[in-house]
């Protein structure tokens, strides 16, 4: 089974969340992550994409959230494109293609509303995806970070249960 990690980051907290996706995922799954600025197009050989990134404003980032965001730090931050710029462009799949939203948010105050894992998997879903698990949303303690502690095993202990459900259900289709 072959799974690809899409992912886009402003601070490093997302990244870091896709990797331990990624090493979830790594015991049962080959995997190949990838920063969406270098993700070409949806690559239809693997049998379950993951694609996250940060709320900005709500939602998914735009251009000038992330133009915004990358007044907050020295790093350099892609800002042409990002995940929503990307599923944008990507065409729709046949029916049994699984895919995982993920994104990270602040964490305070916790009320605040809005999810780019929401927006990913509703994206997803009108893609044609059927998604492997809810959207799922990792904290962060502010705009740039850091990540609430627990928020990296948290997603690896998601990512290695869908990889199990995920092997489970393909054994049990062919």
């Amino acid at each position: 089974m072959r799974a690809r990690i899409v992912y886009e980051s402003m601070f490093g907290n997302t990244a870091a969340i896709a990797e331990a996706i990624a090493q979830g995922l790594r015991e049962h799954v080959e995997v190949e992550v990838v920063n969406v600025v270098a993700a070409a197009e949806v690559c239809a050989t693997v049998n379950l994409l993951v694609v996250g990134g940060p709320t900005h404003a709500f939602g998914l980032s735009r251009p000038q959230t992330r133009r915004d965001a990358a007044k907050l730090t020295n790093a350099p931050v892609a800002t042409a494109i990002g995940v929503r710029e990307w599923l944008a462009a990507a065409l729709p799949v046949s029916p049994g293609h699984r895919a995982l939203a993920f994104g990270t948010k602040v964490a305070k105050p916790p009320w605040l509303a809005g999810s780019a894992a929401r927006g990913i998997g509703k994206r997803l879903c009108r893609l044609g995806y059927s998604l492997a698990d809810q959207p799922v949303d990792f904290l962060v303690a502010d705009t740039t970070g850091p990540l609430i502690p627990g928020e990296l095993d948290r997603a690896r202990v998601w990512a290695t249960r869908i990889a199990h459900t995920e092997l489970d259900r393909r054994m049990h289709h062919t």
